[in-house]
């Protein structure tokens, strides 16, 4: 029943890429990429935050949440120099690694709410003060080690 923050006028543009996705791409590029290349991967699913937003009501609609209504959307003020737009090209990443995504925006999006929702304890156990502190103090900034090779 919370509002949904949306900048601006929701117009700005994003590649959305389910997390299974990226994660196979990262070890597919481990495995089959080329040492010193980079590889980009996207979802091919350039979506506006607005119409996102829309999507995973019309979701949450679809799985027993009536209130996930538009009237929760609430638009807010941009961040100065937002970009409008984030896409990734993963042309080479299908070229050279074989790459592609499997889900769509729609079925990665429809995963996700429905992950969310069987996992609602998991997400409010790592919202804690507990949990908190455990990222602190495993995870707490480290000072850098750079290495210079000639």
């Amino acid at each position: 029943g919370e509002k949904l923050p949306v900048y601006g006028d929701g117009s700005n543009i994003r590649d959305w890429l389910f997390v299974d996705d990226h994660a196979r791409g990262l070890a597919t590029a481990c495995f089959r990429g080329l040492p010193g290349e980079s590889y980009n991967f996207g979802g091919w699913a350039e979506v506006s935050n607005l119409d996102l937003v829309k999507n995973l009501l019309s979701i949450l609609r679809e799985l027993g949440h009536p209130q996930a209504t538009e009237n929760l959307i609430s638009f807010v003020k941009d961040r100065p120099g937002h970009d409008w737009r984030y896409a990734i090209d993963g042309s080479k990443s299908e070229r050279e690694l074989d790459w592609r995504p499997r889900e769509t925006i729609g079925t990665g999006l429809r995963r996700t709410v429905e992950w969310n929702l069987k996992n609602g304890d998991w997400i409010r156990s790592v919202q804690d003060d507990v949990h908190k502190e455990w990222m602190r103090t495993n995870y707490q900034a480290r000072p850098a080690t750079a290495v210079i090779q000639n």
